[in-house]
């Protein structure tokens, strides 16, 4: 073997056995990234409603604005972001007009709202034209899906009261990816994770918020919430088996009533105690 083929050799040797430490760093490098990012849930606790936030338009406005007369659908994320957040608000907009009885231009609206508290007013309106794009004949897009943005005091206080943890990396920012719905108070109903959601989930995470009262028939929104629980190990909602049973029951008593009714008094019923032909 040449000197070379021994070096070389060598090297090899060496890299293999460097490589789980190189792993290891390279883990270690992005839990720490990672560190402090993520999602503390606090069901019921309440948004800042007097909160000052700024509009497309460079108008300071105030977050309980949006949230009064219907539920609400907060995002946090940043609008210079390559990848990630584009891909969420996509997927967003594919899954609201699969909802079926529900329009973001009359009984919801969704407030996105920077992280970063140095976002350029030109990445915001980019950003929104990009999205509103995606919706389908939607009028008055900029109020109905808005996006606004924060001094560093105004971001903190609403990223802590809705437990939403992240963390700047480098100039970009590492973030949990979710959709918090608020009711009209300004109160979170729920936490809904990931890029994409079921339009199922999403449809009755807003009547939930809503307390029914929300889209044309608030009989087929108790129907659905009490078919329908949200199972927190899953995140999302699950038919319950024992309601669906009790739902059969009670229609199965009702169909046997309304039988017994018009054998009773249906037409050409002989009276009793009559005999044929009498």
């Amino acid at each position: 073997m040449t000197a070379v083929r021994r070096a070389a050799a060598l090297f090899t040797l060496l890299a293999l056995l460097a490589l789980p430490a190189f792993r290891a760093a390279a883990h270690e490098a992005q839990d720490e990234g990672l560190a402090g990012v993520g999602v503390d849930e606090r069901l019921g606790a309440r948004v800042p409603m007097e909160l000052p936030l700024i509009d497309l338009s460079g108008k300071t406005v105030r977050l309980g604005d949006y949230l009064r007369g219907g539920p609400a659908i907060l995002t946090l994320n940043y609008y210079t972001c390559p990848m990630l957040c584009p891909l969420t608000f996509r997927s967003y907009a594919a899954t609201m007009d699969q909802v079926k009885g529900l329009s973001v231009s009359k009984d919801y609206r969704i407030v996105t709202v920077s992280i970063n508290p140095e976002e350029e007013p030109r990445n915001a309106r980019a950003r929104a034209d990009e999205t509103h794009s995606f919706l389908k004949g939607l009028a008055d897009a900029d109020d109905r899906w808005l996006f606004l943005r924060g001094s560093p005091e105004s971001i903190r206080r609403l990223t802590e009261s809705v437990g939403f943890r992240y963390k700047k990396v480098g100039v970009e920012y590492a973030h949990a990816t979710v959709a918090i719905v608020l009711t009209p108070d300004g109160a979170v109903s729920r936490y809904l994770y990931g890029i994409e959601i079921p339009p199922l989930d999403l449809k009755l995470a807003l009547i939930e918020a809503a307390g029914g009262k929300i889209g044309a028939s608030t009989a087929a929104n108790a129907i659905l919430m009490f078919c329908y629980q949200y199972d927190p190990a899953g995140r999302k909602y699950a038919l319950v088996a024992r309601n669906i049973m009790k739902a059969a029951g009670a229609a199965t008593l009702l169909l046997l009533a309304a039988l017994f009714l018009y054998l009773r008094i249906r037409p050409g019923r002989r009276a009793p105690g009559r005999e044929a032909g009498e």
